[in-house]
């Protein structure tokens, strides 16, 4: 419940509230994690009000850049560019007789 204790501080106001809220649940899911008092939960809700103090409204963002800041993006999902490549690596061309 760590990003309600920092939201009810007063410092947003619901055009905040809204994306964080949802950055935030949206992060525990991804990370499966079950447990709200895990001190994980603390880190991630502090990430989600520093990138939403940038200025950032999209949910989405907001938990990708979270995440990131933390250092708990798995590389192929942090690169789209990458992943593709893995995804569909280029072919060899065939090998002369």
């Amino acid at each position: 419940m760590a990003i309600y204790r920092l939201i009810s501080r007063g410092a947003f106001g619901p055009d905040e509230i809204e994306p964080m809220t949802l950055a935030y649940e949206s992060a525990l899911v991804e990370l499966r994690v079950t447990n709200r008092n895990d001190p994980l939960t603390e880190d991630i809700a502090k990430a989600i009000v520093n990138v939403t103090a940038t200025g950032e409204r999209d949910p989405v963002r907001i938990k990708e850049r979270a995440l990131n800041a933390l250092g708990l993006t798995k590389p192929d999902e942090a690169s789209p560019k990458r992943a593709a490549s893995i995804a569909s690596p280029k072919a060899k061309p065939p090998l002369s007789p």
